[in-house]
């Protein structure tokens, strides 16, 4: 998500969510959370490359950095987050160091250029409007690449619907379509998800297609032929050779 000093109705109603109760954006133990597949495939990722530091974007509740620190304790972990009722819950409920979470702005990150090893965000660009900024930010300050987990709206649904946006998408008429949908807001409210946006990963591709030498695309959620046409979420590794 995005820090701002203004006043936006978007980003007021994801911070009351996510303040509402943060323990609940958590799995409850035992019970196997969304981005799981996932974060393992960066943690095993990770085990084979040359990674000194990493940048989790949109951090949360540290759950993510709790889970890479573990598995690799050499790798130096920087977390942003613009929630403080979150940063907090990453010291009081994973342990994390205060620093290790700081507040930033996904749409400005506050570090130089290739800055981390690597930069990660785990279902964060949904919620952003701006999103092709925050992919940008996050390309700029990796020095070695870039995972993301995250939404693909074209593969959600069934064929027809599918189908349908996929149409309007190659038109030119999607955005417009969204906006008739949500009244002029351009959002979603969901109670499992708070503010979200229709987004799909693969609108980004480009972003890092232009800025890293190899862009690979994972389903994480089952069996697809074509990731656009099928996959409802999908994980982007983009990377130096």
């Amino acid at each position: 998500m995005t820090n701002n000093t203004t006043s936006d109705p978007a980003i007021d109603i994801q911070r009351a969510y996510y303040a509402s109760d943060a323990q609940a954006l958590d799995p409850a133990e035992g019970v196997p959370g969304s981005h799981d597949l996932p974060i393992s495939l960066l943690l095993g990722y990770l085990g084979g490359q040359e990674i000194g530091s990493l940048l989790d974007v949109g951090a949360g509740t540290g759950r993510t950095l709790s889970k890479i620190r573990a598995a690799h304790p050499n790798i130096s972990l920087r977390g942003v987050e613009p929630s403080p009722v979150l940063r907090q819950f990453s010291v009081d409920r994973w342990g994390l160091a205060p620093d290790m979470v700081m507040d930033g702005d996904a749409l400005a990150l506050p570090f130089p250029d290739r800055s981390f090893d690597l930069v990660s965000a785990f279902g964060i660009l949904h919620h952003i409007k701006d999103h092709a900024r925050a992919v940008s930010e996050m390309a700029r300050v990796a020095r070695k690449g870039v995972f993301i987990s995250d939404a693909n709206c074209y593969g959600q649904g069934g064929t027809a619907l599918r189908l349908v946006k996929r149409v309007l998408r190659g038109l030119g008429l999607w955005p417009a379509t969204t906006y008739l949908r949500t009244g002029g807001k351009g959002y979603f409210v969901s109670e499992g998800d708070g503010l979200y946006y229709s987004y799909s990963l693969i609108d980004d591709l480009p972003i890092l297609n232009r800025r890293f030498e190899d862009v690979m695309l994972i389903n994480p959620t089952g069996q697809s032929i074509d990731h656009f046409r099928q996959s409802p979420f999908l994980v982007v590794i983009a990377r130096e050779s």
